[in-house]
């Protein structure tokens, strides 16, 4: 039989190992940290909580997390209008954004064609994606999603649905390992994958 502790300590806990790349073990310290953590300390993982739950939104124009929408990137004249960077999610923004090399704008799609999970294209941004492309302005959409199964899926869907539109489609080059995701990816790695893309 396992013993659990009683009510809210074991709330917390069940509360923690439900949250992704946390397991019952880490649960537990945290649970058992934060019950011996000063109250203000506590407080401050309450607020911040509370405050990204009432302020962060999402993008109304790319999808990435922001306080007012548009967000900074899509409200940037200064970024290039004329490729778009589709990624999974907004993480995979900021992965990008840290290697530096590319100034364009961005479609976060909000995760990839799935169907053991029943995630299907009607399911992602795309319609979104496309919607912006009606303007001519758009010459090339970069596919910057995870080189997973889902990953292809959704980047040989969405080259058989760009490529009638005269729009170039790249993907990122080698050099991102098949299974990884792009927040796990260094700076260096995505910046050369940036650089060698190539046609879909």
């Amino acid at each position: 039989m396992v013993l659990a502790y009683d009510g809210a300590i074991q709330r917390l806990i069940d509360s923690f190992a439900s949250l992704p790349g946390i397991g019952p073990k880490g649960a537990q310290r945290i649970a058992f940290y934060l019950l011996q953590a000063p109250d203000v300390e506590s407080q401050r993982l309450v607020d911040a909580i509370s405050e990204v739950k009432a302020k962060v939104k999402f993008c109304e124009i790319c999808g990435n997390v922001c306080e007012s929408s548009p967000c900074a990137i899509c409200s940037d004249p200064r970024r290039d209008h004329t490729t778009i960077c589709v990624v999974e999610e907004p993480k995979d923004v900021m992965s990008i954004e840290n290697t530096r090399e590319y100034r364009g704008l961005y479609q976060v799609l909000g995760g990839a064609i799935n169907p053991m999970a029943n995630i299907g294209p009607s399911d992602l941004n795309i319609a979104q994606l496309l919607n912006r492309l009606k303007d001519g302005q758009v010459k090339e959409v970069i596919v910057a999603l995870n080189p997973n199964i889902e990953g292809e899926a959704t980047t040989t869907y969405l080259s058989r649905l760009l490529t009638p539109l005269d729009i170039k489609v790249t993907r990122l080059a080698s050099g991102l390992p098949v299974g990884g995701d792009l927040e796990y990816a260094d700076e260096i790695t995505l910046s050369r994958a940036l650089e060698g893309r190539r046609e879909v």
